[in-house]
């Protein structure tokens, strides 16, 4: 349910169509195929990601390109006397 997946309605019915084959048992086959699929992909844990904090470099950079940014814009005001 919590996979928000088009497969599954909101009553938790998994529906899988299987269209394949000319035969009953080939289309079966491949319908128990992707469950199985379906199964594994949601059995895989995702990879938690751990916060980091930017370098010391990176930080400098950004903030340096922000004070020419800044100047430049600063530039185009109008000369007062």
């Amino acid at each position: 349910m919590k996979l928000a997946d088009q497969r599954i309605s909101k009553d938790g019915v998994v529906i899988i169509k299987a269209q394949e084959f000319r035969s009953l048992e080939g289309n079966r086959t491949e319908a128990m195929r992707r469950l199985h699929e379906l199964i594994d992909s949601i059995a895989v844990l995702p990879k938690r990601r751990r916060p980091t904090k930017p370098t010391r470099n990176s930080v400098r950079k950004r903030l340096e390109g922000k004070t020419r940014r800044a100047s430049i814009k600063a530039g185009r005001d109008k000369v007062r006397e």
